[in-house]
């Protein structure tokens, strides 16, 4: 099973954007979290900011939309260029057909569940989606406490993906550091979001390594 590192660019300067993304030009993808101040407390970056990323990006952008009224907008985001959005289930009317919308224009779709949402409605529809993010913490903020009560969500989606033969990027997005890594890769894990752990580190590129080798060394295959 392969192993992406996925900085979030939420725990990057924003007032130097391209410098940050050149130091973790050594990851797999670039995080975004696009916050409308609505579906989450918190308002961050828009279909501009994301366009102007994906200009100066050394790395595709895997973008997560925490936003009302996805199927309105989430195919804008697709038409950046973005090579990944993910948007929430619990804010889309119709999933399957805004996953379906996304990949038409080229995108990968994901799907993001809130750690109080079951995954089990979505099991059966898993071969619409390129990535399912399990949400480690409450979605809205960078910094938060990685919720260990999160792992059976996560076992339950790797083991229905695994019987329908399904290559499905199983992600976390919270908390995510050295240690907790581990535990989300050995319970089926295999795209990892990693915001401040990454941009805090005296060199971002030796922990997106670290990261990288903890997580394939505790792959529950």
């Amino acid at each position: 099973m392969a192993t992406r590192i996925n900085p979030s660019i939420l725990s990057a300067d924003f007032v130097n954007m391209e410098r940050d993304l050149g130091r973790i030009a050594d990851a797999d993808l670039v995080h975004v979290d696009v916050m409308d101040n609505h579906f989450v407390p918190n308002l961050t970056f828009g279909l501009q900011m994301v366009q102007r990323v994906q200009e100066v990006s050394p790395l595709p952008l895997d973008v997560h939309l925490m936003i009302d009224d996805p199927d309105r907008w989430a195919p804008d985001y697709a038409e950046t260029g973005a090579f990944s959005v993910t948007f929430h289930a619990e804010a889309a009317t119709d999933p399957v057909a805004l996953a379906r919308r996304l990949r038409e224009i080229g995108a990968r779709a994901g799907i993001a569940l809130k750690p109080g949402t079951d995954p089990e409605p979505y099991l059966d529809l898993l071969s619409e989606f390129d990535q399912l993010l399990v949400m480690t913490v409450e979605p809205g903020f960078g910094g938060q406490s990685f919720k260990r009560d999160m792992m059976p969500k996560l076992q339950a989606v790797r083991a229905a993906a695994e019987r329908s033969g399904l290559d499905l990027w199983l992600q976390v997005d919270g908390g995510i550091s050295l240690e907790t890594i581990e535990v989300a890769a050995e319970n089926g894990a295999d795209t990892f979001v990693a915001g401040s752990s990454v941009f805090n580190a005296a060199d971002p590129a030796d922990q997106i390594r670290m990261l990288r080798e903890r997580a394939a060394a505790h792959s529950h295959r």
